[in-house]
């Protein structure tokens, strides 16, 4: 029987308990022979990253053993962070961020010296380097003086862990690649102020009997040309991603040199942003086969490209959602992780032993264990709607639904508008329990892929440069009011909250828009010129083209930061935020919490011990979660179903 109960108020079995009860993220992925491994991050670990292995007989048993944590700081976003040779694994520990070498079933053994101070030497990204008995890999050294640490290519030899430089010079590095024959090696490189969305170089060198370089040769890039994973097909090609024509579609070197395209030019794209290592969009199963993901204006796709052709087939795998880690590919198998609108991202492995007409997808591990009747699940629904200069915008909309419960006749619900992290990024059609959360409880949610996206081309990338804090706030503010205009939620009840860089649009869009009535900032931004004097090495200048150059343009950033704008906040504010957090420091949230709560409006302020850049300890998942609920319906005056730990609200 349905109850009719108001938007807000109806009982939903997703609680925030269920949501992080074996849950896990999932990390890089290394295939090894016949072995298939991962990493998994545990909330209920204490966000603790374990690499997991998977033998042909179908048994799985975690390798890592208590208490290391895998994982690398290099960039402070990390991944890349480990890898597999013939049975042997290298990986970095987290709290030294030493590189230690670990045969299957034995103990992890140091292979790096400690440093001074603890994690001053980090590294990330490695290839093992057979011929030679090293390891190949992205180092960064914090020990070495200066305002910035010093990030260069270097080796670390398997025998004693010595550690020679390769390649430096430049601001920023990633995916060395080693030919197949080891006689080639290729890798990335980008300067300030460059983000690698913005442009890259790709290089390639020889690599002599010692192991030194020789000459290197740019291959392709620039300052405005994104280079993504370079990869040697197996007959020794060189391929990469570029998006030289708007989209970042996929090339290759020939033998003389000269760069062509795969494919006939496509407005998708074959890669994402190289916010972390290790990325992976494409693998070759042999010299005239790829199986790669490909991007359709948010949705992913998992296709399989003849080399030869440029025949790009779709494996009938549509709206499957590319998680952030690897896709591993090799002659018989295809392993990432990939989710859709009705499941949760999982470890995927497609069979391709017989050939592509003929496959079989097995599911070998789920980023949630929890399972949820599609009664109380909403579907995302993809919209396109006008914006500012009368350009077009996209978002995901989920409708209210739970099958129990129906709304009172004529009541719209209220809306949560989601703003992604980054800002280059993009909002996910995987299934999000964190989502379904809100919508089986009768709050509709839109997620929106504002300008400056990823997966629309670079154009659509590019229209944040210059204007952080106007264009992303016009697409969420405008997405918002297309849903009222539409007359499916209520203009009265609009929220929106963010992360990260969705946390400054969240507070931007409360401080210079008066179209929300609520908003919550998790680890978000408020003053602009506090992140580009505090923050670490990879994003120091990120705002430049987000914003300006600083501190030339330091009116820029005065204009567009919220802490110097709490004049035009009128609405109630939560924030959360991580202690530990390097990326956007505590001091962001606790400005502002003090600003809004000298205003005498509604507001809360919740920090976590031990947090750092997003959440990752269950309980601290399920605060946050929680925690914004109870305030929203405080602010909404809507009764919750369930008792939530109330949260301290300020003012109300």
């Amino acid at each position: 029987m349905v109850t009719t109960a108001p938007y807000g108020s109806w009982k939903s079995p997703i609680t925030s308990k269920s949501i992080v009860a074996e849950a896990v993220g999932f990390g890089g992925i290394a295939l090894d022979g016949d072995d298939i491994y991962w990493l998994e991050s545990r909330p209920s670990e204490g966000g603790r990253r374990v690499i997991v292995r998977r033998t042909p007989d179908g048994h799985t048993a975690d390798v890592t053993p208590r208490p290391f944590n895998v994982r690398t700081r290099v960039h402070e976003y990390g991944e890349g962070d480990f890898t597999v040779d013939d049975g042997v694994i290298y990986f970095t520990n987290f709290d030294d961020q030493r590189l230690y070498r670990q045969e299957v079933g034995g103990e992890p053994e140091p292979l790096t010296p400690e440093a001074d101070p603890a994690g001053g030497l980090r590294y990330a990204d490695f290839i093992v380097d057979s011929a030679r008995s090293r390891l190949i890999c992205v180092h960064e050294d914090h020990t070495a003086g200066g305002h910035e640490p010093v990030n260069t290519l270097a080796a670390v030899s398997l025998a004693n862990g010595a550690l020679i430089s390769l390649v430096s010079g430049s601001d920023f590095y990633a995916a060395p690649r080693l030919s197949p024959d080891g006689s080639q090696l290729a890798w990335l490189s980008w300067n300030h102020p460059n983000m690698p969305w913005d442009g890259v170089e790709l290089w390639v060198a020889p690599v002599s009997a010692d192991g030194s370089l020789g000459t290197a040769a740019l291959v392709a890039g620039g300052q405005d040309e994104s280079i993504l994973q370079p990869e040697w097909s197996p007959d020794g090609r060189l391929y990469f991603v570029s998006d030289r024509t708007n989209w970042w579609n996929l090339y290759r070197r020939n033998g003389d040199g000269r760069v062509e395209p795969v494919t006939t030019p496509l407005d998708r794209e074959f890669g994402k942003p190289h916010w972390v290592f290790g990325m992976a969009t494409y693998g070759f199963t042999s010299a005239g086969r790829i199986i790669c993901g490909v991007n359709n204006r948010g949705s992913w796709s998992i296709c399989s490209l003849d080399t030869g052709t440029g025949q790009l087939d779709d494996l009938g795998l549509s709206q499957a959602e590319l998680g952030r880690t690897d896709l591993k590919v090799d002659a018989g198998q295809a392993v990432f992780a990939a989710g859709s609108p009705s499941a949760p991202v999982s470890i995927q492995r497609l069979d391709l032993a017989d050939n592509v007409t003929d496959y079989r997808v097995e599911g070998l591990r789920r980023a949630s264990s929890t399972t949820v009747d599609p009664g109380y699940l909403s579907a995302p629904r993809a919209i396109e709607f006008p914006t500012e200069n009368g350009l077009t915008a996209h978002a995901f909309y989920y409708p209210p639904r739970n099958r129990d419960f129906a709304a009172p006749d004529g009541e719209k619900p209220p809306l949560l508008v989601k703003s992604h992290g980054g800002p280059t990024s993009a909002a996910s059609v995987s299934l999000s329990l964190s989502i379904q959360y809100w919508t089986s409880r009768g709050i509709g949610v839109l997620d929106v892929n504002y300008g400056g996206s990823t997966g629309f081309g670079r154009e659509y990338r590019d229209r944040l440069k210059g204007r952080w804090g106007i264009v992303d706030v016009e697409d969420c503010v405008n997405g918002a009011l297309y849903l009222v205009a539409q007359g499916e939620v209520d203009g009265d009840r609009l929220a929106i909250d963010g992360g990260s860089a969705g946390g400054y649009t969240t507070l931007a869009a409360l401080a210079f828009r008066h179209v929300f009535a609520a908003g919550a900032s998790h680890y978000g931004v408020s003053d602009l010129a506090a992140l580009a004097q505090d923050t670490h090495k990879f994003e120091s200048r990120y705002l430049d083209s987000l914003v300006g150059p600083y501190p030339e343009r330091n009116d820029l950033y005065m204009e567009r930061s919220p802490i110097h704008h709490t004049d035009g906040l009128s609405c109630p504010l939560i924030l959360f935020q991580g202690l530990e957090d390097r990326i956007v420091p505590p001091s962001q949230a606790e400005l502002m919490f003090e600003a809004v709560r000298a205003k005498g409006l509604p507001c809360a302020y919740i920090p976590f011990e031990g947090e750092q850049h997003g959440f990752r300890r269950s309980e601290n998942i399920r605060r946050a979660l929680d925690g914004e609920l109870y305030f929203y319906s405080r602010v909404f005056g809507f009764d919750l179903a369930d008792e939530v730990e109330p949260v301290q609200i300020e003012n109300l």
